[in-house]
Parts: structure tokens; sequence; C-alpha cells
């Protein structure tokens, strides 16, 4: 029988942790073993946190006993940056995708990018008035922050094996869930420390987190009662409600009717901050109204919490069931999973990344980790190399005693089989010189014969680009002569002097020195062209026209200033005729 694969799910949120152990039976859904919920935070200040937090997940993994050792880890959306941005038609092209991704996030990401584990997607839907535009979403988490959460999930002998946000979480789970579908639908999870918006509107994702949440509640009551944070707390949690405000009557419990208050000023703010980001997604965004709006979250179960959003919104609320793609074990107790199911998406959303692609797949794993995760996978390999070293050495030393009891005669024999392999050895060797002198000799020769067609390649663009009308009637190289050594002079001495080179291997030859000793090297920069022009009625010069050409030419230089007009003789009275001498600079020398 196959054994069954299990994983365990965790989501850290801002003072609690929810961690979930699914397994994933052979042509069944995905099957809930085992779930906690554990709180962690309350007050604490940040230095304060990871320590609880450390010791609130290794309390709960013994005390539910979690059997998986895959970890699947999502981080609130509050300790993470998520920023969506369009970026202009690009096509296909992945590369030149990743390119603008990385710069836009460089702009727009408050961190340095090496201190940072971030990740990105394209995101977008079916909506014709996005155009030819890309959406695109990009997150990032400071990466000291998620390396000491990785540790302290390393530290329970988990293992983590990918690392995304809450909303992301959320979103693949509301999506498996078949909601927003048919229409643009919204989840408002109010956490402890913050508050997410998660739209799913047919393909389309958007997310914003509000620092309003749970916390800001528990915060008023404490100074309004001028008590703990603790104590607020709990007083929150006995008689928090969300007053119905107008003529509706108060509680008989002065606290309870000043505790509701509070409730309702704060939950009025996370109003007004809800309706602002649907504004801005409807018109930055274009996408759609809720039809409907789904709660999730600790705090969202005070009393009357999903009458007062439907009342301010005008839509339809109720609450977020992640559960109908999931079955349950036989040792769920169920009763505790109702008085947490709320709170439950996230750690769905992250099972589904084990079993199947999802429509949001970012991932946040630090490079520290991952560098050791690495390590950790080679060390079979490791071992497994140095068992079959150990294999091959004592196979050797058994061989080796073998061989000694050998008579002499095989060793004879193998002696003379070396001097023979010696003798052929040599010859390879003197084989491989003679070779490398003669590759060195056809590379010379090749050199040369390449050189020969450098010239009238010069004289055909001259002969394209000279205008109607004009003709050359000398064309000589300027350029000189470098020695690389004399013949009457001490041992390694070099020197040049400058000439006249004509046109070598064109017209007239090399100079006389040159043809003398084959250690001559010329060198021509410039070209001399003499010619002249044939001016007709009410036509200019057309030496300006062909100083045009040259520049646009590739063999020549296109700097006006390297082209000089050595003398130009004008065209007087009758005579039609000019004459000109013009150097042009070649953009590459010519040499021998």
């Amino acid at each position: 029988m196959a054994k069954t694969e299990s994983i365990l799910a965790i989501d850290i949120g801002g003072d609690s942790l929810k961690v979930a152990e699914f397994s994933f039976p052979e042509g069944e859904s995905i099957v809930l073993d085992n779930f906690a919920f554990a709180e962690y935070g309350g007050d604490l200040k940040e230095e304060d946190l990871m320590t609880s937090l450390s010791e609130a997940l290794q309390k709960t993994v013994i005390d539910k006993k979690f059997k998986a050792k895959k970890v699947y880890l999502s981080i609130s959306g509050q300790s993470a940056f998520i920023r969506f941005s369009k970026l202009p038609p690009v096509g296909e092209d992945e590369g030149r995708i990743a390119q603008l991704v990385e710069y836009e996030a460089k702009q727009h990401m408050p961190f340095s990018m090496d201190k940072v584990v971030w990740d990105y997607q394209l995101v977008g839907g079916d909506d014709e008035n996005d155009g030819d535009e890309v959406g695109v979403m990009f997150v990032a988490i400071k990466e000291e922050f998620i390396s000491k959460i990785t540790d302290i999930v390393q530290a329970c002998k988990k293992t983590v094996v990918c690392v995304e946000t809450a909303p992301t979480a959320c979103y693949n789970c509301c999506c498996a869930n078949q909601i927003g579908k048919n229409g643009c639908e919204m989840i408002l999870n109010i956490g402890g420390r913050c508050s997410t918006l998660v739209f799913v509107d047919n393909g389309k994702y958007f997310v914003r987190s509000i620092p309003i949440a749970g916390h800001s509640i528990t915060q008023q009551i404490s100074r309004e009662f001028n008590i703990p944070f603790a104590e607020a707390e709990e007083m929150k949690r006995r008689h928090g409600f969300v007053a119905l405000g107008g003529a509706y009557e108060e509680p008989d419990s002065e606290v309870a009717a000043t505790i509701s208050k509070i409730v309702r000023n704060v939950m009025t703010r996370l109003h007004g901050e809800v309706n602002r980001s649907i504004n801005v997604y409807r018109s930055q965004w274009k996408g759609r109204r809720p039809a409907k709006i789904y709660l999730a979250g600790g705090s969202s179960v005070m009393a009357f919490t999903p009458r007062f959003f439907s009342e301010k919104l005008r839509t339809e609320v109720d609450y977020l069931n992640p559960f109908q793609i999931i079955a349950l074990g036989k040792s769920v107790n169920k009763d505790e999973l109702i008085e947490v199911a709320h709170m439950f998406s996230e750690v769905i959303g992250l099972g589904l990344r084990y079993v199947a692609r999802c429509p949001i797949e970012v991932s946040l794993k630090p490079k520290s980790l991952q560098s050791q995760q690495n390590i950790k996978e080679k060390i079979p390999y490791f071992y497994g190399s140095c068992a079959s070293i150990v294999l091959c050495l004592v196979f050797i030393l058994g061989t080796v005693n073998l061989l000694k009891d050998q008579d002499k005669d095989k060793v004879s024999e193998a002696e003379t089989a070396i001097a023979a392999t010696k003798r052929l050895g040599g010859d390879v060797s003197r084989a491989n010189s003679t070779l490398t002198g003669l590759e060195t000799e056809y590379d010379q020769i090749m050199g040369k014969i390449n050189k020969r067609g450098v010239w009238l390649k010069i004289i055909n663009e001259l002969q394209n680009i000279v205008p109607d009308n004009m003709w050359l009637v000398s064309i000589k190289g300027i350029g000189s002569v470098a020695v690389e050594q004399q013949p009457s002079g001490p041992r390694g001495r070099r020197s040049s002097r400058g000439g006249d080179g004509g046109l070598f291997g064109g017209f007239g030859g090399p100079p006389a020195e040159a043809q003398k000793s084959s250690k001559e090297k010329i060198q021509i920069e410039w070209l001399r062209l003499v010619g002249h022009s044939l001016v007709m009625e009410g036509q200019t010069s057309l030496e300006e026209e062909l100083k045009q050409k040259l520049l646009a030419s590739p063999l020549f230089t296109d700097l006006p200033e390297e082209i000089r007009t050595v003398d130009f003789v004008p065209a007087r009275g009758k005579d039609n005729l000019t004459s000109f001498t013009m150097e042009i600079k070649l953009k590459e020398k010519v040499s021998n």
C-alpha cells in the first residue's frame, strides 16, 4: 500500500498562528487530519514577539503531535510589502517582463533590494478595458525577518518547503471555492493587528492591508477604562459587539454600552478605509464593485459585524466557509473547528499549493534557508560517494595483493610495454610540435590572403560614392612604416618613421624600404584623393556631396574634422572644371 503524503500548513498572523495537517490520499479530496490555533502576541513589543512565537509554535507542535515534516508557511500581509503596478505592452518575452518588473520593484521598494526576499506574478482578468497593459503584483519581505521565522519552524524539526503571504494563500483558497468566478466578490479579513481586503474578480486579484483591526479596539478600551491591555482584551471578548446606532436601545450594562460604541467607532474607521479601497480598485484597476463580501479573521465574529458592514456598504455580507473543498479526518473535533473555522482560509490555501497549480504562486523562501536545504539535499550523494570510494579502495587493495603473486615475466612484459608507450608518447609530442608549427604558418598565410581584398574593397567603395561629373586622378595612402628590427642596429631595437605609403597592394606597390626588409610593416591611416569635378550651370560644388557620402560610408571616418580639404581650385570664368585635394581618415588602419 502506497504511503499517503502529508504536509503541515502554518499561517503566522500578527498575534496568532493557525496550523493544519493535511494528507492527500490518492484519488480523494484533501483531508484535514489535525489542526491547532494558538495566540502568542498580545501587547508584546516587537523584539519579544519572536520569542513568544517560538514558544507558542513549539508547544503547539508537541501538544497536537503533528507528524508531517514538510511545512508550507504564510506570513501576515502586514509584514509584507505588496504593490500592484502596470507594465507597458511587452508581448510574451519573459526576459523583458522580468527586467521591467525588477525596475518597477526598485522604484517602489522602500528597502534595499539586497535586504529583501521578493517575487512577482502577472495578474489580470478578461476585462477588455485593460488594453495591452500587463498587470503585475510584486511582494517583498525583509530577509532578516523571514529568516527568523523560518529558523523558528526549523527548530521544531520541520522543513520549510514554501513561503508566501496570507493574502495570496487566501486568494487561492477562495478561487478553489468558486468565489468570484462569475463576478467581483471581496474578503474582509479582520485580524488582530491589521485587516486585509482581498478582491476576487474573475481572475483579477487585488489586495490591501489596513492597520485597523482587533488591537485598535483593545487599545481604545484600555485607554477608556485605564486598564492593562490584557484586561481590555478580556473585556472586549466578554462584552464586545458592534453598536447598532440610531434609535436602537442600548444594553443595560454601562460597560457593554461603552465598549460597543468603541467597537462601532473603530469599525466605522475601518469601513471608511474599505470604501476608499473599493473606489481605488474600481478607478485604477478597472474592477467592479463587490457584489458580495465575506468576513474572515478573529475579530470578525463580534456580534452584529455582518449587519454593520451590510448597512454601510449596502452589500450582502456573509462569513467565509473555506472548508467546502476539503474532507475532515475522523479524529478532527468538529466543535473545536467551528470555533476557529473563520480563520483557516490561509492554511487551506497553503495546502492547495502542494496538490495543485494555484492562480497565485509566489515564493519568498530566504536565500540562507535555500542554501541550507541545497546542502542537505546533497548529503546523501556525499555519503554515497564516500562509500563508493571506500569500496574502490578495498577492491584496489585486494587487486594489488593478488598482483604481488604474479611472476617476474609479467612484470618484465609490463615494463616493456611502458617503454614502448613512452616512445610513442615522444612521437606524439613531436607530431604535436610539428602540427603547432604548421597551424601557425597556416594562420599567417590566411591572414595575408584575407588582407588582399582590403584595398579592392576601399577602391570599390570610392567608386560607388564618387558623385556623377567627378573623377579621381590620384589615390594615395598616408601612414607610417614600423620597423620591428633594424638590420644594423642593436638586438631588439625598434624604430618608426612617417612616410607616404601609397596604395599598398593597389597603385604602385609598397615603398622601397618595405621591399628591402621583411620586418617592416606599413600602416595606412589616411587616404589622399586628388580629383576634378565638372560644375554644370546652376549646380554647386560636388566636393561637399562627396564629403557627406564619405561620412556615411562604413569604411571612412564619421567625424567631419577628419576629412581635410588640402587644396581646392574653383572654376573660373568659362572654365567649369574644379580641382581638389582631400585627405580622409580610414576607420581601420590598413597594414601589409
